[in-house]
């Protein structure tokens, strides 16, 4: 139940995007060309990523939402995301992606103790610096994202709603994910 007595107690982001469409559209906007954008990592290492860093955070709400759109891309089998939170080393991840993984997980615990050498080991592994780029912005925003799950208080979906979700993030993306803030399309 969230902690704003006068939101129902399924509510998410969706309250306060609604509360103030001229900050949170273009939020929206931004989270579009992020995550379903052009960029050397595909779709679904994006949510990979944006679920790792939001479960390395301790956010079980933007987790859970996250964690099950990676799962429904395929990028990484059921339960993959919870191993590479417990222990990177083993979890069942492409090996290519451990180095960039690496960098999200310093960057989303202590990012004050990010080094060239972090960076240098993400390009080493052959990630052009978009890839990098859009890691560092993922890892930003599911850290935004966190802030306003945990201070409004907003509980988790569960795992069959946020399975379906997932479908529906997948087919409208991020400005028209909710059937509320959907544009028109074209008259027939």
């Amino acid at each position: 139940m969230p902690f704003i007595e006068t939101m129902p107690d399924h509510a998410g982001p969706p309250a306060i995007y609604a509360a103030y469409p001229d900050v949170y559209r273009p939020w929206s906007e931004m989270s579009q060309a992020l995550m379903n954008g052009p960029s050397p990592l595909s779709r679904g290492e994006r949510e990979l990523i944006f679920a790792y860093a939001s479960g390395l955070g301790g956010c079980a709400f933007t987790y859970a939402a996250h964690a099950a759109v990676a799962y429904a891309f395929g990028v990484v089998p059921e339960g993959a995301i919870d191993a590479l939170i417990a222990d990177p080393e083993t979890a069942p991840v492409e090996p290519r992606l451990k180095p960039l993984l690496a960098f999200v997980r310093r960057l989303a615990l202590d990012p004050a103790q990010v080094a060239k050498a972090d960076v240098d080991a993400v390009l080493a592994a052959g990630f052009p610096q978009q890839a990098f780029d859009d890691a560092v912005a993922i890892t930003g925003r599911a850290m935004f994202m966190r802030c306003i799950a945990q201070a409004y208080g907003f509980t988790p979906m569960t795992a069959g709603r946020a399975a379906a979700r997932a479908l529906e993030r997948i087919e409208h993306g991020y400005v028209d994910l909710y059937a509320t803030r959907r544009q028109p399309g074209p008259a027939a």
